[in-house]
């Protein structure tokens, strides 16, 4: 399985950083670099991760897990007015930022009031391209378990829910996270601060199991690698938008149009195979981005003995 770790340090001799990374079988995400100060982000096997620590004590620099790099999630609420607290919902989202998350803050539609909250299945196939999903709700119980329960029945992505009332448990979410109110300020106090860690926390976790379970039946070519050769289309290097291309458990969001660069995404080569036949490339939902979904190993052996079997 693979480490995503954020280099903290000089700039230094940071080459034998990025040779060491590659040797390892690694990849170098992103690079920000201030004067004479950088911070890189990682992603390495994690039976080397005692190498790359040895390198950093030896270069003068500080290594950090940052255990949600490589994601993207969805931080839902029923609408994003200040009937539904948006201050609580911002904040969460700017606290999984910290541990490496692309977080994008979603609201419903039709999502005020108990009786007329609901989401639509356009709703749901748009939160469906992400990672995970966290719906924050609001301070009653009655509401939360009898009617906005509906909300994420059925999700086919992890879902946490962050929610005022101390609520046992709820159908349809992999982890519940009680004591966020509903608020008209910003989360500082260290109580409120300790809930942010506590869906930090809970998505880790969700995170990791994730990631192990990917480790069963790996992808053909890790999303990390897959960025490195997908960056050098034009479309992509002059792109304006932040973050251009955005790392999934198994696969990537490229933010650009699917109509239009569809067939050169899918002509780029990956180890002799056309990037076509080792994932499934879509039009997102919104944004005019392109969703790639990586293939495992054995899917594409399966696809590759039965195209030699079909031409036999």
């Amino acid at each position: 399985m693979y480490k995503v770790l954020m280099f903290d340090g000089g700039v230094y001799r940071i080459n034998e950083l990025y040779e060491l990374v590659e040797d390892i079988g690694g990849f170098v995400i992103q690079k920000t670099q201030v004067q004479v100060q950088i911070i890189v982000t990682i992603v390495i096997p994690e039976e080397d991760l005692a190498v790359i620590e040895k390198k950093t004590q030896e270069l003068g620099g500080k290594l950090t897990e940052v255990p949600l790099a490589g994601t993207e999630v969805a931080v839902v609420a029923p609408t994003l007015g200040r009937h539904h607290m948006p201050h609580p919902v911002c904040d969460i989202a700017e606290h999984l930022r910290r541990y490496g998350a692309i977080t994008v803050v979603m609201g419903l539609a039709r999502g005020k009031g108990r009786q007329t909250a609901q989401i639509s299945a356009d709703e749901k196939s748009t939160i469906e391209e992400y990672d995970a999903a966290v719906f924050v709700l609001g301070n009653f119980e009655d509401c939360i378990t009898k009617e906005k329960v509906r909300l994420f029945e059925n999700i086919e992505i992890p879902v946490i829910v962050a929610c005022g009332p101390d609520i046992a448990q709820l159908p349809g979410c992999e982890a519940l996270v009680t004591g966020v109110c509903r608020k008209v300020e910003r989360m500082r106090r260290a109580e409120e601060i300790a809930k942010l860690e506590e869906i930090a926390e809970a998505l880790g976790k969700i995170v990791e199991v994730r990631r192990r379970r990917v480790d069963e039946d790996p992808l053909f070519v890790h999303p990390a690698e897959m960025k490195q050769r997908i960056e050098s289309l034009e479309a992509v290097q002059k792109s304006l938008r932040p973050a251009p291309i955005v790392l999934h458990l198994d696969g990537l969001r490229v933010k650009i149009p699917f109509e239009e660069w569809k067939d050169q995404l899918a002509g780029i080569d990956i180890f002799g195979h056309r990037l076509g036949d080792v994932s499934r490339i879509s039009g997102a939902r919104i944004g005019g981005s392109t969703i790639i979904k990586i293939l495992t190993k054995s899917e594409v052996d399966a696809r590759d003995s039965k195209g030699t079997a079909s031409t036999a």
